[in-house]
């Protein structure tokens, strides 16, 4: 692990992990800028590229790096963490080791998948993670893909180096759990449980449903954070329909087949990642009609 010393990094607000915009088989440099450009003008703190809801598992060094040079050409872009994810650690390594050129604000870095190492071999992964970059470091505790958990215990001993600045977690009990201890930043990774997140002193979060009417999850984070619990309900009450709708088959296919609908992006995904079912369709249509038709006059702080 780097010996120099690190300043705590904070990772507040709405940190969307993007989609991968694809056209006819490559990324689509163009309407992945768009969307970038879209949310910063909504409010988003910042940008997660490559974790599952960009189908970072299926794209080349190549391609990731195109995207994020892309993505941070902009001159008023919003900071980006690099997800950095895999089986082999010196495969992790060495991909950021390429990526640190380009500048990210971050990693979010899971559990080597698969292997399911023991609590001992996920320190060790982490700790050659370190040496790899100076850079913050977001653990990412997401089983339900690795196929092994970060403990509490795990996630605050790392988190004694300021390095590991925060901990993406799905889990509702972990969740409050890191919060009342205090000892890392915990991001919300579940999204029907944003509010109460955020409502339970939560600062920050990484929803990938915040793709669709961002401005209102912005809203609603706002509201939540400054303890104005009627305002984040009337707020977040007609999205927990679509939230449920966009993870009813395998992400991001919902989410790429809303965004499409919305005229943002091309529905397309890379295989063996399929498409969402037209019965999907037409019930995220209705979800959406109904978000759109809520009362909008609440939008405003």
């Amino acid at each position: 692990m780097n010996t120099a010393p690190h300043d705590a990094a904070r990772f507040d607000g709405l940190w969307l992990p993007l989609v991968t915009p694809l056209r006819q088989g490559r990324v689509d440099l163009y309407a992945a800028q768009a969307l970038a450009r879209r949310y910063r003008q909504a409010g988003m703190a910042g940008l997660v590229l490559f974790g599952s809801t960009g189908e970072g598992s299926l794209l080349s060094v190549a391609e990731k790096c195109e995207l994020l040079q892309a993505v941070r050409s902009d001159a008023d872009t919003l900071p980006v963490v690099v997800g950095a994810g895999g089986i082999d650690t010196r495969s992790v390594t060495t991909l950021i080791r390429r990526l640190d050129r380009l500048e990210p604000a971050g990693y979010l870095v899971p559990p080597p998948c698969y292997l399911r190492p023991s609590q001992a071999g996920i320190i060790w992964h982490y700790h050659q993670v370190a040496w790899a970059t100076e850079r913050p470091i977001i653990l990412y505790n997401i089983p339900e893909r690795t196929g092994v958990a970060l403990t509490v215990e795990t996630m605050e001993t790392l988190a004694r180096d300021p390095q590991y600045a925060a901990v993406k977690e799905c889990h509702p009990a972990l969740l409050t759990t890191l919060t009342l201890h205090g000892r890392v930043q915990p991001l919300c990774g579940a999204d029907n449980m944003l509010m109460d997140h955020f409502l339970a002193g939560g600062t920050g979060a990484i929803p990938a449903a915040a793709h669709l009417f961002p401005e209102r999850f912005v809203a609603m984070m706002h509201a939540a954070r400054t303890g104005d619990a009627a305002r984040a309900e009337a707020l977040f009450a007609p999205l927990r329909k679509l939230i449920r709708l966009l993870f009813a088959q395998p992400n991001p296919a919902p989410l790429k087949r809303a965004l499409s609908m919305q005229g943002l992006i091309v529905d397309e995904l890379r295989p063996p990642m399929m498409p969402a079912s037209a019965e999907l369709t037409a019930k995220l249509a209705r979800a959406m009609h109904l978000v759109e038709e809520a009362p909008a006059q609440r939008l405003a702080a």
